[in-house]
């Protein structure tokens, strides 16, 4: 398969593959017809899709059932009305209709919008209204129904709304019977261009309302770095990658890449995280490959992980958010396995990685991906020296990068503050070492400067994370008169220390600190909360905490 969109799909060295990756474009792409079909054409019965849930329920999905249960789909869709440039709301949570339904989306031309099941009425209200969303698939259960109910009178542009069950509310459609009594799918005769909208995601919202970032019908060939050369996948993996199909590492990880790649895609339907159950996954079903952001790397640590069969475990990665070396170093420990990390936004593809032929450093999200050039600019517009920090810019002249996002929708002032003369603001900063390894330093409107420093959130939240006492924090700055701003960290206890906070605790913390990294970085305030404030997809809102203080 990746023959035919590479012009070289294996490679002898980092040095190689960062000379002489390249994708080959074809017109008219669109991954359901040109992938998934294909396989189904030319292996059938090659395993596609391994689904099990909380109840012990299991489904192998092959590639050729895959397209026969997405032609189903896309009939039933069409028989709704739903066509070429239509917006349509996935809330699946991760149950197996979710890869029906996109791939149908994508077959007529459609725009698909996944979102979380979190998503409480005024903000399903929200993304009807912004999107102009046309129909909305969901899981039936009560609460989600529920919620949509609440939202639909606000909904003008929603014309249907479609129920997977068990629960199927007066005046829905019945997803499952809709698709068993399909008539014969018939491919739209006006076939998609490469620069059509099919995905649409919203952001998380960590500093105002969700942006909408709009993908195109390239994307998916974006995530060709992502499953073969970061997730180290091939025809024979078994790869778990840990999100719900509401949010953007999903298809990153349970997807365009695994199955450019012929990987086998494993789904473990959950509604609440239990280390032990997911420990369980490992070893009853050898799990070769494995992809999480470092809060669950972090719960399963804690764990007897050694008491689990992981001997088909082969590779592990992760992403969303920076990895504390302490972590990787743990699981390191116990598994003997390192972690691959990488950077990649809702707007991008992944833009930098630890590949195959590197040596992970800890902490680090590694280099540049092969299709992106990215640097890291200073405030005065200077590529940084080594150390230094910057934000990560990707630019887009002469070549466009694929992956990276169209637009966000219906704002063009958005887009034109983000992406101007050629360069791809992304708002992260980083810096760099003298190998090119880039470290991720926080937001760039998260950055603190405090008597003429610059101090990144993550440093300092870092040392923090390695003291006992420490569940969570978060570090902000606030106003002062003299320095500018103070490092602020607002802390979660552990249990064990609850009892303990107080003036005491506060000053262990700081002075650890102190030791841990530069003495300056310290927090000369520090709050201790029962709760971090976040967005529905567990991002920390620091601005709600540097509105608290204003």
């Amino acid at each position: 398969m990746l023959e035919r969109y590479l012009e070289k799909t294996e490679f002898d060295s980092l040095d190689d593959f960062q000379r002489n990756f390249k994708i080959k474009v074809p017109e008219h792409f669109n991954f359901a017809y040109d992938v998934v079909d294909r396989w189904a054409e030319e292996q059938p019965d090659k395993p596609a899709l391994l689904w099990t849930n909380e109840a012990g329920e299991e489904r192998q999905f092959s590639f050729r059932e895959m397209k026969e249960y997405s032609d189903r789909t896309a009939s039933f869709f069409q028989s709704l009305g739903i066509g070429r440039g239509d917006m349509v709301m996935l809330i699946l949570k991760r149950r197996y209709q979710f890869w029906f339904s996109i791939l149908a989306l994508h077959k007529l031309g459609a725009v698909a919008i996944p979102a979380t099941h979190l998503l409480m009425p005024k903000d399903i209200v929200y993304r009807c209204n912004a999107a102009k969303i046309k129909a909305i698939v969901a899981v039936g259960d009560e609460v989600v129904t529920g919620n949509i109910e609440k939202a639909l009178p606000k909904c003008p542009t929603v014309r249907r709304v479609i129920s997977t069950g068990p629960i199927v509310p007066e005046g829905w459609e019945d997803f499952n019977k809709g698709i068993a009594e399909a008539p014969e799918f018939r491919r739209p005769a006006l076939k998609n261009r490469n620069e059509d909208l099919s995905l649409l995601y919203f952001t998380s919202g960590t500093t105002g309302e969700p942006k909408m970032v709009a993908h195109d019908f390239l994307y998916p060939l974006g995530h060709i770095i992502t499953g073969k050369y970061w997730h180290n996948l091939d025809e024979n993996s078994l790869h778990l990658t840990l999100a719900d199909t509401g949010w953007g590492k999903a298809v990153w990880g349970k997807l365009y890449g695994q199955w450019f790649s012929g990987a086998n895609v494993f789904v473990y339907d959950f509604d609440k995280f239990k280390p032990k159950e997911l420990l369980n996954m490992f070893q009853k079903y050898h799990i070769t490959s494995f992809c999480a952001p470092p809060t669950v790397y972090r719960f399963l640590i804690l764990e007897d992980v050694r008491s689990y069969d992981l001997s088909a475990l082969r590779y592990c990665t992760t992403a969303g958010e920076a990895m504390n070396p302490s972590v990787f170093e743990k699981w390191e420990e116990l598994t003997g396995l390192s972690i691959h990390e990488a950077f990649g936004q809702t707007e991008t593809t992944l833009t930098i990685g630890t590949f195959p032929w590197m040596t992970p450093k800890p902490g680090s999200m590694g280099i540049p991906s092969p299709g992106y050039h990215i640097d890291l600019l200073n405030d005065a517009g200077e590529s940084c020296k080594p150390g230094e920090q910057g934000q990560i810019v990707i630019y887009t002249e002469p070549d466009r990068p694929l992956g990276l996002f169209r637009e966000y929708l219906y704002d063009p002032e958005l887009t034109k503050a983000a992406h101007r003369n050629g360069v791809y603001y992304t708002g992260d900063m980083a810096t760099r070492d003298e190998d090119g390894y880039f470290r991720f330093v926080g937001r760039a409107d998260d950055v603190i400067k405090s008597s003429g420093y610059r101090i990144g959130p993550f440093e300092v939240e870092n040392a923090l994370m390695s003291h006992e006492a420490v569940v969570e924090c978060a570090i902000t700055g606030v106003p002062d008169p003299i320095r500018g701003q103070l490092v602020k960290a607002t802390i979660v206890l552990s249990e064990a220390y609850k009892e303990k906070a107080g003036d005491e605790l506060v000053k262990e913390l700081q002075n650890y600190v102190k030791h841990q990294t530069a003495p300056y970085k310290y927090p000369r305030v520090i709050e201790f909360v029962d709760e971090l404030p976040k967005t529905i997809s567990g991002k920390i809102r620091r601005v709600d905490i540097r509105k608290k203080v204003s």
